[in-house]
C-alpha cells in the first residue's frame, strides 16, 4: 500500500468510526509534516494538500531540486575529501616534480570544486524557494471548495435584529453620535484613513480592556506586540513570500504586522522551551497594517476594510500533538464565541474550505458577526492551527521530558478586532431616537453609562 492510499483508508476511518479513534493516526501522519524527508517518501500527499487548498505549488519541481542537491553536497564533499587529501600529498612529498603534478592537480580541483559550489549555491537557493511554498496538509474535515463562498456554516448563534424602524447603517451612526470623522481621517491618513473620537475611542478601549480582562481570568498571559517586525517571523508565520503584495514595508526592509500573531510568534523564535513550560497562551494586543491590496472599490466607505486596525489576538504554543491542536483549537473557538455572546451580537461560525486557507492553515473557522446595515454576516475572526509549520521554520521547539527535541505546534485566533467590532456592536445595538445601548458588559469601562446619545442631549 503506498502512502496516499494510507490517507485515504484513514478518511475511510474517519467516516466509519468517528475523529476520535483516528486523532492517533493522524497525529503520526503529520508528526513529519513539511520535513523534506516526509515529502520525498508522500508526494502523493503533498499532491493532495495543494490540489485541496488550491495552490499552484509544484511537489515535482521540488523533488528534482532535492535530487540535485542531494547530488551536488556529495559531490562537493568528495570533492573537498580529495582536496584534503591532496594537501597531504604534497606536504607529504619532497619530489620536486611529483610536488608539481599534485599542486597542478590540486589547481584543476580546486577550479571544478568551485563549479560545483556555483552550482550547489544556485540548487540550494531554487531549493529553499520551493520549500517555503510547500502547503501544510489540510485536515480531514476541511470542506472542498475553491473561496469563501464554499465554506461550511456550522452553528448560529442569536437571532438577527429586527428592528421597529429603519435602522442607519454604521457610518451614519457614528457620524450622528460625533464618534468618528472619516473626512479628516481621510484628509491626514489617506484613502481608508478615519479618527476615532470620543465615545468611539471609548468604545473601542472598553472592548480591548474586556477581551484582555476575560482571557487573563483564563490564563492567557497579555503581551503588547511589536507591529515592526523582521522579514524572518513573516517568513516563519507564512506570511511571506506569498502575502508581500499586503504588506507595508520600510526602508530598512522591516514590515508592518497585519496581526500581533506575527512579533507573538517570533517571541519564542530559535529557542528550545522545557515541556514543563508548555501550553504557552498569550493573549497579544497591537496595532496592525494591511494595505488591502487588490481591494479596490470594496468596502470603500466605512470601518469594514482599513489599512490601520487594532487586534486583541490569543496565540498558543503546546507540544506537538494533534490531539492537543485540535483541543487548544476548539478552546480559542469558544473562548471567541464567548466574547461574541457576552457582548450580544449575533454571528455563526463556518469552517473555511480548502481554497480559503492559507499555506499553513490546517484547519480555520470564521466567524461572522451579522451587520444589519448589510442584511449579511461578515467576517469579524479567524481562528486557526497549524501543527509545526510556523515553529518549524522559527525553529521553536521544546524538550520532551525523555529528553527528545520537538517541534512545538502554534495556533492563534481572534479575540476581537476594532474598529470593525464597532460595525456590528452600534448597528445592531442601535435606537429609534438614534442611541446606542451599550452591552452590559463594557458598561464598566464606560463609566456605567447604559447607553452612548446624541451630543446635544
Amino acid at each position: 500500500m503506498n502512502n496516499f492510499s494510507c490517507i485515504l483508508c484513514v478518511k475511510i476511518i474517519f467516516v466509519k468510526y468517528g475523529p476520535l479513534f483516528t486523532n492517533v493516526i493522524f497525529s503520526v501522519i503529520m508528526s513529519f509534516m513539511l520535513d523534506i524527508k516526509f515529502i520525498k517518501e508522500n508526494p502523493d500527499i503533498i499532491k493532495e494538500a495543494a490540489r485541496k487548498k488550491h495552490s499552484n505549488f509544484k511537489v515535482e519541481e521540488l523533488l528534482e531540486a532535492e535530487g540535485d542537491r542531494v547530488f551536488l553536497i556529495k559531490e562537493v564533499d568528495d570533492m573537498r575529501a580529495k582536496q584534503n587529501g591532496m594537501n597531504a600529498k604534497i606536504s607529504g612529498t619532497s619530489d620536486m616534480k611529483e610536488r608539481n603534478d599534485f599542486i597542478y592537480e590540486m589547481k584543476l580541483l580546486k577550479d571544478e570544486l568551485q563549479k560545483k559550489e556555483t552550482r550547489l549555491e544556485e540548487v540550494m537557493k531554487k531549493w529553499r524557494s520551493l520549500m517555503v511554498q510547500v502547503p501544510n496538509v489540510p485536515d480531514m474535515s476541511v470542506p472542498d471548495g475553491e473561496s469563501d463562498a464554499d465554506n461550511k456554516e456550522i452553528k448560529v448563534w442569536g437571532e438577527v435584529t429586527k428592528f421597529d424602524f429603519t435602522p442607519k447603517n454604521h457610518f451614519d451612526l457614528l457620524m450622528d453620535l460625533d464618534m468618528a470623522d472619516l473626512e479628516r481621517g481621510t484628509k491626514v491618513s489617506g484613502f481608508r484613513g478615519y479618527f476615532l473620537k470620543n465615545d468611539g475611542f471609548m468604545l473601542s478601549m472598553a472592548i480591548w480592556q474586556f477581551c484582555l480582562d476575560l482571557l487573563v481570568k483564563k490564563g492567557y498571559s497579555p503581551l503588547l506586540a511589536p507591529a515592526l517586525v523582521k522579514k524572518e517571523p513573516f517568513y516563519g508565520t507564512g506570511y511571506l513570500p506569498q502575502g508581500e503584495e499586503d504588506l507595508y514595508k520600510t526602508q530598512d526592509a522591516d514590515y508592518l504586522a497585519g496581526t500581533a500573531e506575527v512579533g507573538t510568534m517570533g517571541f519564542y523564535m530559535d529557542e528550545t522551551l522545557p515541556k514543563e513550560l508548555l501550553p504557552k497562551k498569550f493573549v497579544s494586543f497591537s496595532p496592525c497594517f494591511r494595505r488591502e491590496a487588490g481591494s479596490h472599490g470594496k468596502d470603500t466607505k466605512g470601518l469594514i476594510r482599513l489599512h490601520e486596525f487594532y487586534k486583541v489576538e490569543q496565540v498558543i504554543l503546546c507540544e506537538a500533538s494533534h490531539e492537543e491542536s485540535v483541543k487548544f483549537h476548539e478552546e480559542i473557538r469558544e473562548n471567541s464565541e464567548e466574547i461574541m455572546q457576552k457582548l450580544g451580537i449575533p454571528y455563526r461560525v463556518v469552517i473555511n474550505c480548502g481554497g480559503d486557507l492559507g499555506q499553513g492553515q490546517v484547519k480555520k473557522y470564521d466567524i461572522e458577526a451579522w451587520v444589519p446595515g448589510e442584511n449579511k454576516y461578515r467576517e469579524t475572526h479567524s481562528i486557526s492551527y497549524f501543527h509545526d509549520f510556523q515553529t518549524r521554520r522559527l525553529n521553536t521547539r521544546y524538550k520532551d521530558t525523555d529528553g527528545k527535541v520537538k517541534f512545538a505546534h502554534s495556533l492563534n485566533g481572534t479575540a476581537l478586532a476594532t474598529p470593525r467590532a464597532l460595525v456590528a456592536l452600534v448597528e445592531n445595538f442601535q435606537n429609534k431616537d438614534g442611541s446606542i445601548t451599550i452591552p452590559e458588559v463594557l458598561r464598566p469601562y464606560m463609566g456605567g453609562r447604559s447607553a452612548i446619545e446624541r451630543p446635544n442631549k
